[in-house]
């Protein structure tokens, strides 16, 4: 099993579904985390690229993870659509905004600052 170099969140209101890849895409875990144990599960993780869909949570969550040391980018939900490659459900989100945040030429959202 490789390092994990990035991982996609899909943030929901009391679930969040992580899907955690190496610097090659393959796939090293998929978690399916509550609200309180997705910070602890992220401050013990080494620092990496966490990527997630811009909306207003995200922005909370960019600066929680900023402070844990791991490098945050935020991409628009309308950038994210084309990847997901089957069903819309969470653990394909996940997946989709892990495969779009490693592509060279995508946009990426400015995390707000406090």
């Amino acid at each position: 099993m490789g390092e994990v170099s990035i991982i996609g969140v899909d943030l929901a209101k009391n679930v969040f579904q992580l899907h955690g890849a190496t610097a090659d895409g393959s796939v090293v875990f998929r978690k399916k985390l509550p609200r309180l144990q997705f910070g602890r599960f992220m401050a013990n993780q080494a620092p990496c690229e966490v990527a997630m869909e811009a909306c207003p949570s995200a922005h909370h969550w960019a600066l929680e993870l900023t402070n844990h040391g791991h490098h945050v980018r935020l991409i628009a939900p309308h950038y994210v659509k084309p990847f997901i490659k089957r069903q819309k459900n969470d653990v394909a989100d996940a997946e989709a905004i892990t495969e779009a945040a490693t592509r060279p030429t995508m946009r990426f959202v400015v995390p707000k600052t406090e």
